[in-house]
């Protein structure tokens, strides 16, 4: 009884197929014979319309930042350092001693200086005594001509010897100031290499000065853009997340290329007055060159194959629409947006939503 029922379903399934394919061959059938082919449906995409926007055209380089009121302090003498006055990191007003070097040897050499200026100082006053001498003797006809001139020339020479000993005596004071080391203005002192007992030269870094304040941004712009380059162009620094945290407009472009860059290097002064930038930092910058109208399309609807973007555009033929797969040359990103550089034009119906499922040349049907 089971091997029966059994083959009793066998039988209708194949009756069933048996069935559904003569249906299909009836229905190619009539195709063949001239009836109309099925239409596949259009497919449901959500459009936009492409707008221009007023978009800046941005070039973003490498700058480094140096300060306009930095000091680099190095020593004017050489010696060993005695004393330290002061801490990184300190304020300091301008004539604040920083340092003190080993005067001793200079000091030696003023106090032999003075000792010799005192010695011509009696030189000279015994010069003039004799000059004085002979004048009388000579206007009471005593001596002669030859002898006042003589003591008048042996007081002038006296007298110019002094001149240069008081000379001498006035530089060796001098370079005795150079052994104390002062600020030469106010700022904040930044690090400190050397310590007590050091032997310095005039070449060696004590430490810097800096003022806080503005800073002046230095952007090394490629020669092909040089001709673009004029005072009071919009520059921007800009932090890791790309918020502006500085701009102005450039206030210096060099005469000159750097042959060894190919580089035309770009200042701007930039105010530093919550001091989030330092001194030697490396920054973002960018510089606008301009504004132009160009369109945008949401981030959304552009795909990238192969390193190339895409975007699908909905156009019109015989009064419906079809998907069309076009290469974009895209820009900088405006809010949730691409610049499109080339590709799509204002007005164009991008497809924004569906694109997964589309190829080029498939009916759509803008939904709403």
């Amino acid at each position: 009884m089971k091997f029966q029922t059994a083959f009793f379903s066998g039988e209708v399934s194949k009756l069933v197929i048996f069935v559904i394919t003569g249906l299909g061959l009836m229905a190619s059938s009539c195709v063949g014979k001239g009836g109309p082919p099925l239409a596949s449906p259009a497919f449901p995409v959500g459009i936009q319309v492409a707008r221009s926007v007023p978009v800046n055209d941005i070039t973003e380089y490498v700058a480094t930042l140096k300060s306009r009121d930095s000091a680099v302090i190095m020593p004017e003498v050489d010696g060993r350092v005695t004393q330290i006055h002061v801490r990184s990191g300190e304020r300091v007003s301008s004539g604040t001693p920083l340092m003190q070097i080993d005067p001793a040897k200079q000091q030696a050499a003023v106090k032999s200086q003075e000792d010799t200026r005192t010695a011509q100082v009696a030189n000279l006053k015994y010069a003039q005594q004799q000059y004085e001498r002979t004048s009388g003797l000579y206007a009471a006809g005593v001596v002669s001509k030859q002898d006042l001139d003589q003591t008048k020339m042996a007081l002038d020479a006296a007298q110019a010897q002094l001149r240069a000993l008081d000379a001498g005596v006035q530089q060796q004071q001098v370079q005795l100031h150079y052994y104390k080391v002062v600020a030469p203005m106010s700022g904040i002192v930044g690090d400190i290499p050397v310590r007590v007992g050091d032997r310095v030269t005039s070449s060696t870094l004590l430490t810097t000065v800096d003022k806080p304040g503005s800073l002046e941004v230095y952007i090394y712009v490629p020669v092909e853009r040089a001709p673009q380059l004029k005072l009071g162009l919009p520059m921007q620094i800009v932090d890791s997340a790309g918020k502006v945290i500085a701009e102005n407009r450039t206030t210096f472009i060099s005469p000159q290329v750097d042959d060894t860059t190919q580089t035309v290097l770009v200042k701007a002064l930039i105010a530093n007055s919550n001091d989030k930038l330092r001194t030697a930092q490396f920054v973002r910058a960018r510089i606008i060159w301009g504004t132009q109208q160009s369109p945008v399309v949401p981030v959304l609807a552009v795909s990238r194959i192969g390193g190339q973007y895409f975007a699908f555009v909905a156009e019109e033929q015989n009064g419906k629409f079809v998907a069309h797969q076009k290469p974009l040359r895209v820009g900088e990103m405006v809010g949730n947006d691409y610049v499109v550089l080339d590709g799509i034009k204002p007005g164009d119906k991008v497809i924004v939503s569906g694109t997964q499922f589309l190829v080029d040349g498939m009916p759509v049907m803008p939904k709403g």
